[in-house]
């Protein structure tokens, strides 16, 4: 049984990716081609308006970001997406079920309202996880993956640790949960904002969104998330994943000028390796000056 589900998740994954490719997939479902469209558009903005005037185009890494982009989200999704249905079948053998957690009913409200809760549940819930990611050293190994970023292009947004899709996935389910199992029809619109709002935060462009920056988090507050030199005593600032609203409030904001020349990184980056090989098993291994 175990086995016949897992098998029929990792194919059933894989022919959804296949006919996403093939344009047989509704546009709103469309993941494929929605994450190169909005890839494409927010590249042009880069060479358009670029922040950084001196950064190139084809800034560093990135190619490796590019395949990051389509591993994180293709890729490993379709290896990983048996072992989550096997996960589930095992919690429900023990009486744990969608709607365990079952706190808010958003069947009651208007789509619109349903949408923006089922929107800040969640990124509230990414925020804490993002804030463990600095904070256990555990973790905290397989985020450098991320923080190895020197020059801030788009495609950074997906560039990733594969351990990190294993946080983050129970996170997002947990918090269909909280909603009793309920996740808006019109979810794809949170998805392509949340796809959007992460490009824009990591690409080469000046954007802080004027009075809406205590709401929405922008590339020039995200920069300092992954500036080489951080206040002293602290571990991270500016964790926000697509609201900036959680750092104001909690006191993690920092954001102390505007100019857009900072140096990147973290201190001991040099153990991260520079190829995609060696960063899949970056956090297992330890790896010496």
């Amino acid at each position: 049984m175990l086995v016949e589900t897992l098998l029929f998740s990792v194919e059933n994954a894989f022919l959804w990716t296949w006919m996403s490719i093939k344009g047989q997939v509704p546009w709103y479902n469309n993941f494929f081609y929605g994450l190169i469209l909005i890839s494409v558009v927010v590249w042009l903005l880069e060479i358009l308006l670029p922040w950084r005037r001196e950064q190139s185009v084809f800034r560093k890494d990135f190619w490796l970001d590019a395949l990051y982009m389509f591993f994180n989200f293709f890729v490993f999704a379709i290896a990983i997406s048996g072992v989550y249905a096997v996960s589930g079948l095992l919690l429900s053998t023990i009486g744990i079920t969608i709607d365990s957690f079952a706190l808010i009913d958003l069947t009651q409200l208007h789509s619109v309202w349903q949408l923006v809760l089922f929107f800040v549940l969640l990124d509230f819930m990414q925020w804490v996880t993002h804030i463990l990611l600095h904070s256990i050293p555990a973790l905290w190994k397989f985020h450098q993956v991320h923080h190895s970023v020197n020059e801030m292009g788009f495609a950074a947004h997906l560039r990733y640790h594969w351990m990190e899709n294993i946080f983050y996935k129970p996170v997002r389910t947990l918090g269909v949960m909280v909603l009793g199992g309920f996740e808006p029809e019109q979810a794809y619109i949170v998805y392509f904002f949340t796809l959007a709002i992460g490009h824009i935060n990591h690409a080469n462009i000046k954007i802080t969104w004027g009075p809406f920056k205590y709401l929405l988090n922008n590339p020039v507050m995200h920069l300092y998330h992954h500036a080489y030199t951080l206040p002293k005593g602290s571990n991270g600032v500016n964790f926000g994943i697509s609201l900036s609203i959680w750092d104001y409030i909690f006191k993690t904001h920092y954001i102390p000028e505007e100019g857009g020349k900072v140096e990147l990184g973290f201190p001991g980056e040099e153990r991260v390796p520079a190829g995609f090989a060696g960063q899949l098993i970056h956090g297992f291994t330890s790896r010496k000056k």
